[in-house]
Parts: C-alpha cells; structure tokens; sequence
C-alpha cells in the first residue's frame, strides 16, 4: 500500500510558527530572511564600503542557523514529504493562466515556463533581474521582508509592520492582476 504524504495542516504548522514566535520574543530576538542577507554581506567584508553594514554581525549568526534550517528543510520536504500531485488551482485561474502561456499551471512549485534553464529567454531573464531588484529595493524600504514584517512584526504588534503588510498584498494582487498579464501578451 502506498502511503501518500499531504502537507502538514495549519493546526500543526500554525502552532509551530506561534511556539517560535513566542520563544523569539521571550529571548529578545526578531525573525526575518531578509535580515541575513545583510549579515552575510557584513561578514564578507561590505562594512569597508557602506556604513549599512558596518555593525557586530556576530550576534545574528544564529538567525544564519535559521537560513541553514531552511534550506535543509526546503530540500527534504521538496524531495521526501511530497507527493508530486499536482495543486488544485481553481478552473478560472487555470484557464487564465493557459491565456497568459503557462501550460502545466500548479504542477511545479514555479512555472517551468518563467524559471527552467530550456525557456530561459531575453524577456524571461529581464523579468527575473528586474524583479529580483525590485523585491530588494523593496525589502530594504520596507525595512524587512514579508517574513519578517508578517511573522515578526505582527506578532509583536508593530504598526509599521502591518502597513507593510498590507502594501505586500496590494502589490502582489497589483502585480498579479494587471502586470502580468500585460508582461505575457509582450
């Protein structure tokens, strides 16, 4: 009999993420992805050439921990807790994206269409680098990154926190409604 792994639901996810918050908060410590790129960048030496960086990055190396977590829990959850079926996107929302070129709409975690080294084209390149900068001009604006805003932030009730939040949300229902569809009919 094959056993046939589903993700884990949110009342097992949710309170895991609640139990990290709570002991982050307790130790004095703020979460946030976002955050470690500045530390790697600060630990490479970048403090020579911006002040931004100059600070005791010492004492984030256990959010560098949290990074390394990810990416391992990434790999075994992608190659040992999945099932490979396909999301079960709404007919709509598929039907819109076969309109826009995408072909296999939720059988990937990305589209194959955008992020496979095969279609990798002029405008596919642009899209990923424009993007790329703009997530972080964004993220250093913003003061942080999504996680961080909305795990962090809004669990320690920071005002700031939810505007960027919010403006999160309105800009990818921005992106996905109007721009992209614009950028595929190109």
């Amino acid at each position: 009999m094959e056993y046939i792994l589903n993700p884990w639901p949110w009342y097992v996810s949710g309170p895991l993420i609640t139990l990290v918050m709570a002991l982050l908060l307790y130790f004095g410590k703020t979460f946030g992805m976002s955050s470690n790129l500045r530390t790697m960048c600060a630990i490479g030496g970048a403090g020579k050439f911006s002040d931004f960086f100059k600070f005791n990055w010492k004492d984030q190396t256990w959010n560098l921990i949290v990074v390394l977590g990810a990416l391992i829990g990434g790999f075994i959850a992608t190659q040992y807790l999945s099932n490979n079926t396909p999301t079960n996107l709404n007919p709509l929302t598929v039907s819109e994206l076969q309109n826009m070129g995408f072909k296999n709409a939720g059988a990937n975690l990305v589209p194959n269409e955008i992020f496979a080294l095969e279609t990798l084209n002029l405008k596919n390149l642009l899209l990923l680098i424009v993007g790329g900068l703009l997530v972080g001009f964004g993220t250093r604006y913003a003061g942080g990154c999504t996680s961080g805003h909305a795990i962090t932030g809004l669990s320690s009730l920071q005002k700031p926190s939810l505007i960027a939040v919010i403006g999160f949300f309105i800009g990818g229902l921005i992106m996905a409604n109007l721009m992209l569809p614009l950028i595929f009919e190109l």
